[in-house]
């Protein structure tokens, strides 16, 4: 019932384009830029490509979604859209994409829309095509670091938070037991980030796993 309310909530939210054409993706949009596919047929069984555009540098977190090369809406993430049979459901995160799922009317099967060729999502996924014991192993050391953030994240919140007058006069202070050296903070912070991006390249997100721990340093 919350999912199919979400929904309904984000579908509410994308309002129609101009009919511009979609941009093609080069190698120097990596940075900045990733767009996804899925081609679908219609109720008439005629093939359609549709395609979701993220702009990383677009302050209001429009996505803009496509069919057939034109823009057909366009929406503030996180968003959904509709198409034959389901509707394309899209979330960004401070690190890249963590949702591009075209999720079915019946049942609830869910597929991953197709990045583009020479995206820092394509590249991931050859990885992971090629050498699929590799990717296994960069994908479990990226939760770990992400654990160990979040494990070091708690204690310091807590003494963050105790911090308030407010809340020490009723709970007391709290200090963390973890002080760790200025070298280990840095190398944790480095490799926070580094996890964090390999987990949205790879399409992957988790409410507890990918929280951003790191911005507290």
């Amino acid at each position: 019932m919350w999912k199919a309310w979400r929904r309904r909530q984000h579908l509410a939210k994308a309002t129609p384009g101009d009919g511009s054409a979609l941009k093609p993706h080069r190698p120097w949009h990596i940075p900045t830029r990733s767009v996804f596919r899925i081609a679908l047929p219609d109720e008439d069984g005629v093939e359609h490509e549709y395609s979701v555009d993220v702009d990383y540098f677009d302050w209001n977190d429009t996505i803009r979604f496509y069919r057939d090369g034109r823009e057909q809406l366009v929406a503030e993430a996180p968003a959904a859209f509709p198409v034959p049979g389901g509707v394309v459901e899209v979330a960004t995160g401070t690190f890249g994409v963590t949702r591009m799922h075209l999720v079915s009317d019946t049942g609830g099967e869910e597929r991953v829309l197709r990045p583009v060729r020479h995206s820092q999502e394509y590249w991931r996924a050859v990885l992971d095509h090629r050498h699929p014991r590799l990717s296994r192993w960069i994908g479990r050391v990226a939760i770990a670091v992400l654990l160990v953030g979040l494990v070091i994240f708690v204690p310091q919140l807590l003494e963050r938070a105790t911090e308030w007058d407010l809340v020490a006069e009723r709970v007391g202070t709290f200090t963390s037991p973890l002080a760790l050296p200025g070298w280990l903070n840095t190398t944790l912070f480095v490799a926070g980030i580094a996890a964090s991006l390999e987990r949205a390249l790879s399409l992957r997100n988790h409410w507890l796993i990918d929280i951003d721990t790191w911005w507290l340093g």
